[in-house]
């Protein structure tokens, strides 16, 4: 069942959703749709039910994008190889060859196109195995297509060049950014958001010094000093946690500058 209100905006969608009310439906699984304006979005919709993705392709150019859609996985997968879009948003469940399948394809070819995985399957586990396959971002039906748009412009946006990691490691220290798990040396590290989140960042910038107000707008999402000693508390609680019990330390205060993890034997 579809539920909207005048503005589109608003539309969710169930992940069976036979769309109502629709003007006759554009079938585009044959062929690519007309080349897009400047500015616009091109979008490949790889969908197995006919009716929600001949809604989203309805929706998509109401809001000035162009999208082509097709309803099997080899079919996905060879328009994904041969045509340029700008995001590609795939279905997990899909006849003659799986949604992330088809992600793994895309990557061996080189194919950077940033892809949506859009899907039923939303637990924790199934969200984790579809970005490790090489997704940029999970959105699990029901829902709203408004939501659905500000995630396909925030990925149009990104570049293609190289993905984000998903881990990082630093000596005997790695940092899972999916399962948020945290180890050193095998023996697991449990962490508090925040200590998480600064952990992440400077990891992100190992071998780099991090200056507090690098902190404070990253992981603090402060845009000015706000005069408290909230870093320096962090700091010591995290190093007390990553460092207390393994050699050589990890996290270093460098005077004067900031802080930084290294590898404390270089």
């Amino acid at each position: 069942m579809v539920f909207r209100d005048i503005s589109l905006s608003r539309v969710i969608l169930s992940p069976r959703a036979a769309p109502t009310g629709m003007a006759e439906r554009d079938t585009l699984a044959s062929a690519p749709s007309e080349a897009t304006k400047d500015g616009d979005m091109r979008i490949l919709i790889i969908e197995d039910d006919k009716d929600a993705a001949d809604y989203l392709v309805k929706a998509f150019r109401e809001v000035g994008h162009v999208a082509d859609a097709v309803h099997d996985g080899e079919q996905g997968l060879a328009l994904a190889l041969e045509a340029e879009h700008d995001v590609v948003i795939v279905d997990r469940m899909l006849p003659k060859r799986d949604g992330l399948s088809i992600i793994g394809a895309m990557r061996t070819k080189n194919i950077t196109t940033p892809v949506l995985i859009l899907s039923a399957l939303g637990q924790v586990d199934d969200r984790v195995k579809g970005l490790r396959a090489g997704g940029d971002d999970y959105l699990t039906k029901p829902y709203a297509f408004s939501e659905l748009l500000a995630r396909v412009e925030v990925l149009s946006r990104r570049p293609t060049g190289k993905s984000e990691e998903m881990s990082y490691r630093v000596a005997d220290l790695s940092l899972d950014r999916l399962s948020h798990e945290v180890t050193r040396n095998g023996t697991e590290i449990v962490l508090q958001p925040r200590e998480f989140r600064l952990l992440e960042y400077l990891m992100k910038h190992a071998g780099q010094v991090v200056t507090r107000t690098m902190l404070l707008e990253n992981v603090w999402d402060y845009h000015f000093d706000p005069q408290t000693n909230v870093i320096d508390v962090h700091i010591s609680r995290l190093r007390s946690k990553i460092d207390k019990g393994f050699t050589p330390p990890l996290l270093h205060t460098i005077r004067g500058a900031g802080y930084m993890i290294r590898d404390g034997a270089r």
